[in-house]
């Protein structure tokens, strides 16, 4: 395993964020557990990114293994939850996280599915080389210096690579849905978001612009009771962004 931490400063790891994260990491794979909402979450971002690997690389929708051939890399991977399904696709692929306990699970969890996965713990400014898809969904809201860690992800994409974000909307209803009543109700773990750290797509597509990257699509996130979450045309709760190097 290679610490990230052996060769740079981690400037944008926030160290309280990624305590409270390892203590869910026994959790991540339960699907009824603490990360339960990420797994109601995993089916519409393997949609969407589906979706953009096929328009970006012309795929056309018929093969098992869109990412055959290419490198990918999940900056906050949790347990793996995203890494594995990337693995699936056909994906060479790097997953790396600030809490050495969500690692640890990552690496028992992918082992027993017989996935060669590369984990390593440490923040995307410690990580050397380049990727042909990146991805970080719902982290960029965690981190310490949203800016830096933009420029972190920047500096991993490959030439004709594809990044894509997803992080929740500072608007009013992401402040009910996501803290009063999902916290509130300990569907989410309490104190997991702060809303003031929220970002809105306009902000989001500053920050990648200024990092030389030109943001290509904007998707949002819905939720309802009734059919849980969904791709939208709304992103007043959550979004997807997607970036290529301009």
């Amino acid at each position: 395993m290679i610490l990230a931490s052996d060769t740079v400063t981690n400037a944008t790891i926030d160290p309280r964020e990624a305590a409270h994260f390892g203590t869910m990491a026994k959790d991540w794979w339960d699907p009824k557990g603490s990360s339960a909402p990420l797994h109601k979450l995993n089916p519409p971002r393997l949609r969407y990114i589906r979706e953009q690997v096929d328009a970006h690389w012309g795929g056309d929708g018929s093969t098992f293994t869109p990412l055959e051939g290419k490198t990918a890399l999940d900056v906050g991977c949790g347990a793996g939850l995203l890494c594995e399904p990337l693995a699936r696709l056909g994906a060479a692929v790097t997953g790396i996280d600030a809490a050495p306990e969500n690692i640890a699970v990552a690496e028992i969890h992918a082992a027993r599915s017989g996935l060669a996965i590369d984990y390593r713990v440490g923040g995307v400014e410690g990580l050397v080389g380049q990727f042909d898809l990146v991805t970080s969904l719902e982290v960029i809201e965690h981190v310490s210096d949203p800016a830096g860690f933009v420029r972190g992800l920047a500096r991993t994409l490959a030439e004709g690579g594809l990044l894509i974000l997803s992080t929740p909307n500072r608007t009013p209803l992401s402040r009910l849905a996501m803290i009063t009543v999902a916290e509130g109700a300990g569907v989410i773990p309490k104190g997991t978001h702060d809303w003031n750290k929220f970002l809105t797509p306009e902000e989001l597509t500053a920050l990648l612009k200024d990092a030389g990257l030109r943001v290509t699509d904007t998707r949002g996130l819905s939720f309802s009771p009734a059919t849980g979450f969904a791709l939208s045309g709304s992103t007043n709760l959550d979004y997807f962004l997607t970036a290529v190097k301009a």
